[in-house]
Formats: C-alpha cells, structure tokens, sequence
C-alpha cells in the first residue's frame, strides 16, 4: 500500500520557455522559497543578534545538534521517495545508541565489531519492515509504528531502565567528538551523505526507478521495475543510516538510555517533508531536505537566543510539519489542476 504519493512539481524548461521574466519569478519563487526564507532569517537573526548569532560557535552548535536530525531526515526520505513512510528511524535510534554503548561495555566487543553489530541490525530491521509492506501487503504507517514500538520495547528490556554507561575507547568517542577545519566532524559526514544521495537518486538509474514507484507504482510495474526488491531495498537503507545515526548519537552521549531518542522523530519527518516543499516541489528531494533541516535549526537556534522557553522547538517543529503537509499538498493540487487544463494536441488527420 501507498502511504504517500512523490510527484515533482518544478517547472520543465518547456513549461519555463517563453515566459517573461516576471512569470519565470513567479514559477519559480515556490521552488527556491524555502531557501530564500533560510537566507532571510540568517540574515534577521545575525542583525538583531549580532553578538550571539553570526559567530562560529553558535555555528558549531548547530551542527553539533542537528546532525542525528539531518541523518534521519535523510533516513526518511529514502522509503518517502518510494510512497512509504517509516516511522522506525526515531524508535529504532533508541535502541542502536544504548546497545553501540553495552556491546563494548557489558560484552566487551572491540567498538568498530560493535558499530558493524549494530548497523547490521538496522539492515535487518529495514528489510523486516519491507517485507511487512511489500509481502504482507501492511500500510507502512501501520508496519513501521508496530516495529517501531517492538524495538522501543526491547530497549527497556535490555535496560531495565537504567542508564548504560561505562568506559569507552577514544576511537569510539572521535567518530562525533572530531573537529575537521574548525566545525564537528558530524557535519562533514551529513555533507557527504547528502552527496552520495543526491547522485545516486538523481543521476543513476535506480534513483529513476525510485521516483517512479513513488509516483505510481502500477505504471512502474508495468514498466519492468521491479517494486517490491526497490521498496524493500528502500527500508533497508533507511533502518541503515537510522543505525549510523544511533551510533554517534551513543558517541556524542557516551551514556545509553531509553528515555533519549524518541525526540529526534518528529524534527526528522518536518525536514523529510519540508524538503519535499522546495529545490524539487512535490516529490522528497535530497537538498531540499537538508534546507528543512537548516531552516529548523536556525529558527530554533534563534527564538532561544531570543529567550523562548522550552516549549519552542517542538511547538516549532509540530506548527512548521503541519505547514509543510499543507504547501505540498497545495502544490500537487494546482498542478493536477494545471494538467488538467492544458489543452491536448489535436490528432493528426490519415488519408
């Protein structure tokens, strides 16, 4: 079952020809919007706190914070490029940052064994989550908000609930606590990630082959895709980067516990989401969601400097999730509209 449709809504360079300058503005102002706001609210925020905002430490602070987000985000892209969701990566970090912490403490496995332990398991994970949706036919919603909830569950389990803790190798501890060129190392891993997304689902055939089941999986079927081995395949990427991202969360820490991980789903869905509003309108695109993300930290990172309270950043993310819902769904709307319209050629007359 579909759980969401990936449609692109950007402009062609056929629909843009002959437009005037101001069409051409107007077309592409919902494309590039976001990125624009991003720049806007830098620029508001380093003006009227220039003592705080526009320096280098609030710039590493940032990075430091969102990078979990940013890699979850893009987590969640990968099953939402193919019309699924997967609500795993945000209980699935639970459980990958206490057992990247007990591996080495309670059984004393060398770090780097213990992190291909744990990104094994979220492979594992991925593909369980596949087959609940492609074989057993599952809404993903439903599929993944059950696994999810068994993996939340084992992580009590295996806690007890207390708290993991216990003396880590310095090499464990420098995958998040590197600086590279005076920023976190963390960040250089996001850019990188990003890089390889972008090439492998813009450039390559396989990210055609996701878009289109995305789009319609009927068609793509039709079409020689084979949809069930790309949706599976999806999930098992996803439950990958959400098991990277609970390994340096448990190196950034250094302590495991169940209480910590849950809060980082819903900022990851707003960037997936939000990403799907800008650079590629309509369909989850790889810089798109990093600017969701972007635009999440900087506003946050800026109503708390202003003095918000505790409430701000999930008011923040739950207000700008629902906004970003409700622009993409407008924006395939009007496109729809906007096809339907069109007048079709005329067909072509036989003697």
């Amino acid at each position: 079952m579909q759980s969401i449709q990936s449609t692109a809504l950007e402009p062609t360079p056929a629909e843009m020809k002959g437009l005037s300058g101001g069409e051409k503005l107007k077309r592409l102002l919902p494309v590039y919007g976001l990125v624009i706001l991003t720049a806007l609210l830098i620029l508001i925020f380093s003006v009227l706190l220039p003592d705080t905002f526009p320096t280098l430490l609030n710039l590493r602070s940032i990075i430091a914070n969102k990078t979990i987000i940013a890699i979850l985000s893009l987590a969640a892209m990968i099953p939402m490029a193919c019309g699924r969701i997967d609500l795993t990566i945000g209980y699935g970090i639970v459980l990958w940052h206490i057992l990247a912490i007990s591996l080495q403490t309670m059984f004393g496995l060398p770090w780097p064994v213990a992190v291909a332990v744990v990104l094994v398991l979220g492979a594992v994970t991925g593909l369980l989550n596949g087959l609940l949706v492609e074989v057993a036919k599952i809404d993903s919603f439903i599929a993944t908000l059950g696994t999810g909830t068994v993996i939340y569950a084992v992580a009590l389990w295996h806690t007890g609930g207390r708290q993991v803790v216990g003396v880590l190798p310095d090499g464990f501890l420098a995958l998040n606590g590197t600086m590279l060129f005076g920023l976190p190392i963390t960040g250089f891993y996001v850019l990188a990630l990003a890089l390889v997304m972008w090439i492998v689902l813009e450039y390559l055939p396989i990210g055609r082959y996701v878009y289109a089941i995305g789009a319609n999986p009927k068609a793509a079927a039709l079409n020689g895709i084979p949809v069930r081995r790309f949706v599976i395949g999806a999930f098992i990427a996803s439950g990958v980067l959400s098991a990277v991202a609970g390994v340096l969360l448990a190196s950034r820490l250094r302590i495991g516990q169940a209480s910590v991980g849950l809060e980082y789903l819903l900022p990851a869905l707003v960037g997936a989401f939000l990403g799907s509003t800008t650079i590629k309108p309509g369909r989850v695109n790889v810089w798109g969601t990093v600017i969701g993300v972007v635009i999440l930290a900087v506003g946050i990172a800026g109503i708390q400097q202003f003095g918000g309270s505790f409430f701000v950043e999930p008011l923040f993310n739950g207000v700008t999730l629902l906004v970003a819902i409700g622009i993409a769904g407008y924006a395939q709307r009007r496109r729809g509209v906007v096809g339907a319209l069109k007048p079709k050629a005329a067909p072509e007359k036989t003697s």
